[in-house]
């Protein structure tokens, strides 16, 4: 066979639309006969900056024209378009730029594809570093990256740096970049399984997606943009390709394979794929048809023992941006300055949620949670207590070493969430749920203490929750992962540090918070929401 050389993902054209950021900080230089393109440090910086800036506040119109269609669609459940409307409210809310669309403003990441004749005379990373530091200073983003000092001791490193900057080289003077933001929740959704020829057939396949579906959940805040890779010339080839393909950066692949091994779109298997996401009856977190917003399958080529599958996803926060330098100047993806305008003129047709008073003695409250089944939508007033995972551990610390446990862990609700900066004269910053399932391994003896005996956090618990809650009497309410900013904005009141004030954003919290929504998930019966689902 004759020597063939095939771009691996060969991107057949880009309509992505761009608005200037500037002319300057670029000019092209001869350089015998080759243009080379001569990029000014400072002109990653601002890029950087920017597109953090735009992608923590603003979403894609594409990704806003999907959650307008799930309230206009009549199979849609209320559940689903009660999600759908509290995003779309969310995301008018983050647009004014104060309130972060996510508490999570997530982990940066930035891809770039380098031409070969651009030059900067610098390391690159450290300059689009430094913009992404700019951003999460300036601006109202909480720092989630956590620093290992040693084996076992970590420490918030205070920057949100460092961030994930991988750069490739590629033909020409043009310099190509997508930017992310990747929360926790989302991230911790990507999924390689190591399989074998042996799926590669159309009953094992199915089979093989209905039952890593469950695997899910609601823990990232679905709708989700659904990626499957099937393939991969590696484990890292097939990941990687998992995340830019969830950003929608692998759209304009090719529909079909070739002799050379070039990556392709699968149309069909995107639809069973879609279908069967569909038909779990997860939804838009709380039941229906919106489980996923959409999916992409891609296929890789593979060595012949192995066969790597991926699965990821791109969440609520559908937080992916690109940008390009070249010779005209700095360019930035636009995205929507105007997400009101995907808003229904009235709200979808909701029943009235049942309103519970969180400043009652606990056993009042465990009392009038008890009249209501599992799915049943609340309203909560009073006070909560904020801690997630740092200060779960801190409290099983003073368990262990046979002290008491705190009595506000055993008075009030427990909020699993962890902040964003709070914007000057407002009360909070954006704070939604963080994912329940992390605290998963306290409940059993936390209840058995009298506290977290109602916990309130987004996606599905494993058995131990629903095991310890009918034993104990607690319950699990699942909070709409998602709309932070809008919660900041209108149903949190007061926010106060009560212990762990080192812990930053980890730190223990009381609010007070108005009309603040939620569903009974976990009953002290034994009834999981999720479980019964499954079955």
């Amino acid at each position: 066979m004759e020597f063939r050389y095939q771009d691996p993902y060969p991107i057949q054209k880009d309509d992505t639309v761009y608005k200037k950021l500037t002319s300057d900080y670029v000019k092209v230089e001869q350089l015998g006969d080759r243009e080379i393109l001569t990029i000014d440090p400072k002109g990653l910086e601002l890029l950087a900056e920017e597109a953090m800036a735009d992608v923590s506040f603003m979403l894609r119109s594409s990704h806003l024209e999907s959650l307008r269609k799930i309230i206009d669609d009549p199979e849609a459940t209320d559940n689903d378009r009660f999600v759908a409307y509290n995003l779309l409210q969310n995301a008018a809310v983050a647009a004014e730029g104060a309130l972060p669309s996510c508490q999570d403003t997530g982990t940066a990441i930035v891809m770039g594809k380098k031409g070969e004749n651009v030059y900067t005379g610098v390391d690159d990373g450290e300059y689009l570093s430094r913009g992404i530091y700019n951003t999460y200073q300036k601006r109202n983003l909480r720092y989630s990256q956590i620093v290992p000092l040693s084996m076992f001791e970590e420490k918030n490193s205070g920057s949100n740096l460092p961030a994930q900057i991988d750069i490739y080289a590629k033909k020409g003077n043009s310099y190509e970049f997508l930017f992310l933001t990747k929360g926790g929740g989302s991230a911790n959704k990507t999924f390689l399984y190591q399989k074998t020829k042996s799926l590669l057939n159309e009953k094992s396949l199915e089979a093989f997606v209905k039952e890593r579906i469950s695997d899910l959940g609601t823990a990232a805040c679905p709708p989700y943009h659904l990626a499957l890779v099937i393939g991969g010339t590696s484990a890292e080839a097939n990941l990687a390709a998992v995340k830019k393909a969830s950003a929608k950066y692998y759209d304009h692949l090719p529909t079909e394979g070739n002799e050379a091994g070039q990556a392709f779109r699968d149309l069909e298997w995107e639809a069973k794929v879609q279908k069967i996401c569909q038909e779990s009856a997860i939804g838009a977190q709380f039941g229906g048809k919106y489980l996923t917003h959409d999916v992409r399958v891609i296929r890789l080529p593979r060595h012949a023992a192995s066969c790597p599958v991926g699965m990821g996803v791109s969440c609520s926060a559908d937080r992916n941006i690109k940008a390009r330098i070249n010779s005209e100047g700095i360019f930035l993806e636009q995205l929507e300055q105007d997400p009101k305008r995907f808003l229904p003129a009235t709200p979808p047709h909701l029943e009235e949620a049942v309103e519970i008073d969180l400043n009652k003695p606990m056993p009042e409250i465990l009392a009038e949670l008890s009249k209501y089944p599992i799915k049943t939508r609340l309203k909560l007033n009073g006070t909560l207590i904020v801690a997630r995972d740092i200060a779960h551990a801190k409290i099983k610390e003073l368990l262990d070493a046979g002290k008491p446990m705190p009595e506000y862990f055993k008075n009030h609700p427990i909020y699993y969430a962890g902040p964003a900066k709070t914007p000057e004269g407002m009360a909070s910053g954006s704070f939604g749920p963080t994912t329940a399932g992390r605290m998963d391994v306290y409940v059993d003896e936390f209840q058995s203490h009298g506290g977290s005996m109602v916990m309130l956090a987004k996606g599905n618990r494993t058995a131990d929750v629903t095991n310890a809650c009918h034993q104990y009497g607690g319950f699990y309410l699942g909070s709409i992962g998602g709309p932070a900013a809008i919660l900041a904005k209108d149903n949190i009141l007061s926010v106060e540090v009560v212990d762990f004030p080192e812990l930053g954003m980890e730190a223990v919290r009381k609010i007070e918070v108005k009309d603040f929504p939620a569903f009974i998930i976990t009953d002290d019966k034994g009834n999981d929401f999720f479980a019964n689902l499954a079955h």
